[in-house]
């Protein structure tokens, strides 16, 4: 085990100090692309909610919406 770890160790270090650079950059055009999906997922997370909004309601409910309409009395 100790040996494992040691390896691990080793090879590690040496990934880290022996590469070499990238050479890469970030065009200006990636940081709109990050912020398009961004926004598109929650655009998408707000319609999900939109579909949903009543099961979430009727979950956190104390009474479920079915009881309350029979025993009200007007409603008949």
């Amino acid at each position: 085990m100790k040996n494992a770890l040691a390896l691990s160790c080793a090879v590690l270090l040496s990934v880290t100090v022996y590469s070499t650079p990238a050479l890469a950059y970030l065009d200006p055009g990636t940081g709109s692309i990050i912020l398009q999906l961004l926004l598109g997922g929650l655009a998408g997370a707000l319609v999900i909610l939109k579909l949903y909004w009543f099961r979430l309601k009727a979950l956190f409910s104390r009474k479920p919406a079915d009881d309350r309409r029979s025993k009200d009395p007007e409603s008949s």
